[in-house]
């Protein structure tokens, strides 16, 4: 596996590992099986992945759990990457919540269920509107005085966020939605990340599942499942959107590979400082996007791909509107 950088000064692994759905959203809970989610993590350092993708309200809590579990002999091999800024309640989540002191609660709490001293990347979940970036960042900055951090990040802020962010202390990645399936990113944020030396580490990188070609329709999905309230996924949008992505099952074809592997290439092949996290829970599926890693795509594939699915071609919003109400563009 090879390494990337996330900043100026984090090496990870080319791709990493995204822990939520072996706690949640994918799947019925009868589905998930601590051991072999432990031995998918595992086998993932195994094969030299060192990034590993969690946060405090995957579960809620209880995905950082397993992962400091999983993780507890193995500590200095990895990176772990977790997340704040979510209020929970009985129901879930009821809102955002970065003000310094719940950001410092919420790492004492990270620290404890991970089993560890330090987080090494630390990222702002979503954007509190009622807190100024600036003051978020300086408590940040205060845990990385500490030693309790290491590095910081950003999740879905916008423009104008990061740039104030990483005015007041270096800001190492931005994790955000983007694929083949969601480019939201190309026109704005990638261009300033580059600009300030900021890595992208993408979640949902094959379109929660959508670009491996093996998905249902939205109502075939049990209750709690993501996918069966994705509009992507329900009704004219998922008749579209597969006729979108038939291109990538046509190239995986002619290469001999999965659909998959063509749409984590192509995120590998838009720049070295792209870290995506897809996410699994048996080794089987980890070893497949593994492989993607040797997956070559030349200027005219990846220009076909880019042609295949542009934003204009994928149907329906990416959230449901209260889930997009929480994304800073």
């Amino acid at each position: 596996m090879q390494t990337r950088m996330l900043g100026n000064e984090l090496k990870v692994s080319a791709l990493g590992l995204g822990c939520m759905g072996m706690s949640q959203s994918y799947g019925t809970p009868e589905e998930r099986d601590e051991r072999e989610s432990i031995a998918t993590i595992h086998r993932a350092i195994e094969l030299g992945i060192t990034l590993f993708d969690t946060a405090e309200v995957y579960g809620p809590y209880t995905n950082e759990e397993l992962l400091g579990r999983a993780l507890a002999d193995r500590r200095e091999q990895v990176i772990i990457a977790t997340k704040f800024g979510f209020k929970l309640g009985d129901s879930g989540i009821t809102g955002v919540d970065s003000r310094p002191e719940h950001i410092r609660a919420a790492v004492d709490g990270s620290l404890r269920r991970l089993n560890t001293d330090y987080i090494d990347l630390l990222y702002q979940h979503r954007v509190d509107p009622a807190v100024p970036i600036e003051e978020v960042i300086g408590t940040l900055a205060d845990l990385v005085q500490a030693g309790k951090v290491r590095f910081l990040g950003l999740s879905e802020a916008g423009a104008q966020t990061i740039r104030r962010a990483h005015a007041v202390h270096p800001i190492a990645a931005l994790q955000s939605e983007y694929s083949l399936w969601e480019r939201n990113l190309e026109p704005q944020i990638i261009p300033l990340l580059r600009e300030l030396g900021i890595g992208l580490v993408p979640f949902s990188p094959l379109g929660r599942g959508f670009l491996t070609g093996n998905v249902q329709r939205a109502e075939e999905y049990p209750e709690g499942d993501f996918r069966r309230n994705d509009p992507r996924y329900q009704g004219a949008n998922f008749d579209a959107n597969m006729r979108a992505a038939a291109t990538v099952h046509e190239l995986a074809s002619s290469k001999g590979v999965t659909p998959g592997q063509i749409a984590l290439a192509w995120l590998l092949h838009k720049g070295p400082d792209i870290v995506p996290i897809p996410g699994t829970k048996r080794r089987t599926y980890l070893e497949e996007n593994v492989a993607a890693s040797a997956v070559a795509l030349s200027t005219a594939e990846m220009a076909a791909l880019d042609a295949a699915l542009p934003p204009e071609k994928v149907a329906g919003p990416r959230y449901g509107a209260q889930h997009m109400t929480l994304i800073d563009r």
